[in-house]
């Protein structure tokens, strides 16, 4: 079977740059679940987002915390559907629109990378559309693993004869048409149960993206993804690690432990409900000790105490102690995983930190000890009618969803028929009962 059949959702139609749309995009995470309704509206460049057709402008948001989800995947539908309609319903409200269809991400699943290469004789000493249309679909001939689908499929460069990075071949003279291939996959059971809580909210799926790679959607500028960066998002229950070189997306990666983990430790350290150690991770947390931990004293509520109770109280050098190993652990496995797949530490390594839990104080400064490289705090970019709350990292993949129609056009899929910005969305009411009509008869 070729890849473009194991795709979960066709190509998004492309994106025209000189009209205005209205999107909805939902960021199902393990600590938060996220809807926004925004308007793109085209512009002419933006200095420093050169690849961005439009400027994004929000008028709805909700977010919720999150239920039924561990390590990215769903465990219980009906709570995560629960949460998913809360979020939604706030959007809503708030932008004063009805939601047909959404632009949903995927952190779980064991995301990886597959690299495939294919070539072919250029007719004519020239290259056309046609070879290169060719060339890509002699690439999308290789099948992926097993119980794996489709997210991204996306040429990275291609080479003719023996020039290779050439970034588009078209009028170009030669005799053999190279193209690499990126293909994201996920397990097939995770991808489609969490589409499956989002179509229980009557919501159609048009496309699931990788979060690593929204996350850098949003978070980079041109330059930085032409020169080479990692981009690190650090949710509640997974990181995920996005390498982009080239102006490309060119590997991903997720490891299945995140800010929660930090949490449950310091709940087990301190012997306190999970609630009460999420507040003090997130009011006095840090991963640096200084000289004044030890005269910093902290509250402590026991598990079995009432909040009339005497509190006792403990430095807060002992926090550090508990949050410090699980901090470092999370950034030596995103250090082992970049190494094995072959992009070890380089001299002036950029790296960028985005997610919830890179907002941890002192994080920057372990990320540089550990992963060696120009470490900065990514943030959502080129976004209008954000809420304050909004603006920071844990934001950046929501925000990066947005992005993707603006660059969706480079992925090899095959087109959808139905326009993404028609005015229901491309799966309504009617379609959605004619194929519950199909599946249950």
């Amino acid at each position: 079977m070729s890849l473009l059949r194991q795709g979960l959702t066709p190509r998004l139609k492309p994106l025209s740059s000189r009209k205005s749309a209205t999107l909805s995009v939902l960021d199902i995470g393990t600590s938060k679940i996220v809807c926004i309704v925004a308007e793109l509206q085209p512009v002419e460049t933006l200095e420093a987002l050169r690849g961005r057709t439009h400027l994004a402008r929000i008028i709805g948001i909700g977010h919720q915390r999150s239920l039924g989800l561990k390590g990215g995947a769903v465990i219980d539908l009906e709570a995560a559907e629960g949460a998913i309609r809360q979020a939604v319903h706030a959007a809503e409200r708030m932008a004063k629109v009805e939601i047909q269809s959404v632009i949903v991400n995927l952190t779980g699943g064991r995301l990886s990378s597959e690299h495939f290469e294919a070539g072919v004789h250029v007719r004519g000493g020239t290259v056309s559309p046609s070879d290169v249309h060719r060339v890509l679909e002699a690439a999308s001939a290789h099948s992926v693993r097993a119980g794996r689908v489709v997210l991204h499929a996306l040429p990275t460069g291609f080479s003719l004869d023996a020039q290779a990075h050439i970034v588009d071949p078209s009028g170009m003279v030669g005799e053999r048409l190279g193209v690499d291939l990126h293909v994201v996959t996920a397990d097939a059971a995770a991808a489609r149960n969490l589409m499956l809580a989002v179509e229980r909210c009557h919501l159609g799926v048009e496309a699931v993206i990788a979060t690593p790679y929204a996350a850098g959607l949003s978070a980079l500028v041109d330059d930085e993804a032409e020169m080479g960066t990692v981009v690190v998002d650090m949710g509640g229950g997974t990181t995920s690690v996005g390498v982009f070189a080239g102006g490309h997306l060119v590997h991903v990666d997720a490891l299945a432990v995140g800010g929660h983990h930090v949490t449950m430790d310091i709940a087990r350290g301190l012997t306190t409900r999970v609630a009460a150690a999420e507040r003090l991770k997130t009011l006095y947390g840090s991963a640096i000790a200084t000289s004044s931990d030890d005269r910093d004293m902290l509250a402590i509520h026991q598990v079995d105490e009432d909040e009339r109770d005497v509190p006792h109280h403990i430095p807060k050098s002992h926090l550090v102690r508990i949050i410090k190993p699980r901090v470092e652990e999370i950034l030596e496995l995103v250090r082992d995983r970049l190494k094995a797949a072959g992009f070890s530490a380089q001299a002036g390594r950029r790296v960028v930190l985005t997610g919830g839990a890179s907002q941890l104080v002192g994080l920057p400064e372990v990320a540089k000890r550990i992963l060696q490289g120009q470490i900065r705090i990514g943030r959502p970019l080129g976004i209008k009618g954000l809420p304050e709350a909004a603006k920071g990292p844990a934001f950046s993949a929501a925000v990066g969803l947005l992005v993707y129609p603006q660059v969706a056009h480079a992925e090899h899929f095959e087109p959808r028929g139905s326009g993404l910005f028609s005015a229901r969305g491309g799966d309504g009411y009617f379609g959605r009962v004619g194929r519950w009509l199909r599946e249950s008869f």
